[in-house]
């Protein structure tokens, strides 16, 4: 097994990430684990395909044992007790790095994920900063003269670091001719980097798992800590993990998920825009009843909703593991206060929810959100540091509960078909850009956004929906004529230079994969292919 390097150096620095011994592991870990990584893709699609033959799916029968079992999770280390506030953001640009350490969050996402763009630039640039921060020396000074450093008036954020999902690639590491597998690179690189100084500082290396479709891909994980703590001579357990339960197959699988990573897990997160993303997908053949509203009418209190995250908190306690909730997503807006103050109130309103539910703690976007959440889960919490006493056992979920779509209020309208393709096209052009995490009307969006907003309208299509507010029919030829009249709106916005670059880029692969027969499970797959 050989391993090339297409662009060894894509930033300034980039040789310090880039070595030949962080290679070597990086293509030790392909040789291990990237075939097993291979067959579970595989299993993903067949498995995919039976639930849209029979518009169903279930707890495991063959997993009952696991489900039933008295076992918990190894108890968490001191760093990850108390998680009442977690931001989240990219990990490049340094700015953006240090004003989320610097945020009183107790944790800090940082992400080479949904909010981050994985250019070869973006991907190395983020391990770095991610080592400069774990040694301290993380600093950035602006064209102005503007010093941004790591604050030492109050503890930074602890840092659990999200790689990309299993299905990703990287194309500027080619593992035998051909592309590496993206979670595999953002891991080994950054704990090969960054592990033991973590251990040092009193912490550990610790992760976010997103995308997951099964026990068997938490498995892979594990078996990934496993090796790589052996490698770099840690003891078993000092890696940490998060698994986002995002997809609609991993919430019928919280249990075993724990149950594979139970000597490295610490909790699950409630990742919703991408668990609405997930269920759009997977049943998005199967039927009008799986057609969902608008989605920005689709709320946290929809049964089907909160089925999922009562299950989650339920499961999580049980097993001694911490119960991450959702994102707040609001930007502030200082030239309209009193947006502001109806989005501050909608915000404490949803985190005053998720703690009185039982989570330990929650996501937020903006450093301004950090006083709100906290003050939310402190007024609950009190002196504890979590709620995992809180055990839920009134909590009975059902697999028709889990997948009652047809219970969420609210209607397909065409101002939010109009809606999803202004924002499908506004991020994909933004992230073409290079940058992941984009602010769209007052609200930090990331790649989970554009995925919904894509998959619906391509549902909607395939069911021919009625649209409520017009009594049209969601056609091609509709989808066609909305597109072109909010790419048209985004030139007027933009301008044509940045239209040109971007936009009219984004917004021939939306109208690719909108009006394409066959879905396109993820979007950033093709739009990868478009950026550097």
């Amino acid at each position: 097994m050989a391993i090339t390097v297409t662009d060894p150096r894509p930033i300034n620095r980039a040789e310090e990430i880039l070595t030949p011994k962080a290679l070597a592991f990086v293509e030790e870990l392909h040789e291990r684990f990237a075939g097993t990584r291979n067959e579970l893709l595989a299993a993903r699609a067949a498995k995919r395909q039976r639930v849209a033959e029979t518009g169903k799916l279930d707890f495991l029968p063959e997993t009952q044992a696991v489900r039933d079992g008295d076992w918990k999770v190894a108890p968490a280390p001191a760093a990850l007790q108390d998680r009442r506030v977690e931001m989240t953001g990219p990990a490049s640009p340094a700015k953006m790095a240090i004003n989320a350490l610097n945020s009183g969050a107790k944790v800090w996402l940082a992400d080479l994920e949904d909010a981050s763009t994985p250019t070869w630039g973006n991907v190395i640039d983020a391990i770095l900063n991610l080592r400069d921060a774990a040694q301290g020396t993380l600093s950035y000074t602006s064209d102005e003269g503007k010093e941004y450093r790591l604050r030492t008036d109050a503890p930074l954020a602890v840092v659990v670091a999200r790689p990309r999902g299993w299905h990703m690639q990287e194309k500027h590491l080619l593992i035998d001719g051909e592309p590496a597998v993206g979670a595999l690179v953002d891991f080994g690189l950054h704990f090969y980097h960054v592990a033991k100084q973590l251990v040092l500082n009193g912490h550990g290396p610790y992760y976010y798992l997103p995308k997951m479709e099964s026990h068997l891909e938490a498995r892979l994980w594990n078996d990934v800590f496993v090796f790589a703590q052996d490698f770099l001579g840690l003891h078993q357990g000092t890696i940490r993990a998060t698994v986002l339960i995002e997809t609609i197959p991993a919430a019928f699988e919280m249990d075993e998920i724990l149950y594979e990573l139970r000597d490295h897990a610490s909790g699950l997160n409630a990742g919703r825009w991408d668990y609405l993303f997930s269920l759009i997908k997977y049943f998005r053949d199967a039927g009008e009843e799986f057609v969902l509203p608008d989605r920005a009418s689709v709320a946290m209190t929809a049964p089907f909703m909160r089925a999922y995250t009562e299950l989650l908190v339920k499961t999580c306690h049980k097993r001694g593991a911490f119960a991450m909730g959702g994102m707040a997503a609001v930007i502030p807006n200082r030239r309209h206060p009193e947006v502001t103050e109806a989005a501050f109130a909608k915000v404490r309103a949803d985190k005053t929810r998720e703690a009185n539910d039982g989570f330990d703690g929650s996501w937020v976007a903006h450093p301004d959100l950090v006083p709100t959440c906290r003050e939310v889960f402190d007024s609950v919490l009190g002196s504890k540091p979590n709620q995992l006493d809180k055990q839920r056992p009134e909590v009975n979920v059902t697999a028709d509960q889990l997948l009652d779509v047809s219970s969420a209020e609210g209607q397909v309208t065409e101002a939010g078909l109009r809606l999803n393709l202004y924002v499908a096209v506004a991020y994909t052009a933004v992230w073409l850009s290079g940058n992941g995490a984009v602010a769209i009307h007052n609200l930090m969006e990331d790649a989970a956004t554009a995925e919904i907003s894509r998959s619906q309208v391509w549902q909607q299509i395939r069911n021919k929906s009625v649209l409520a507010d017009t009594g049209n029919t969601v056609t091609k030829e509709l989808v066609e004529r909305i597109l072109g009249e909010e790419t048209e709106r985004l030139r007027t916005e933009f301008g044509d230079e940045a239209f040109r670059r971007y936009y009219q880029p984004a917004s021939e692969l939306i109208a690719d994969i909108c009006l394409s027969d066959d879905y396109t499970d993820f979007l950033t797959t093709p739009a990868y292919e478009l950026v550097g």
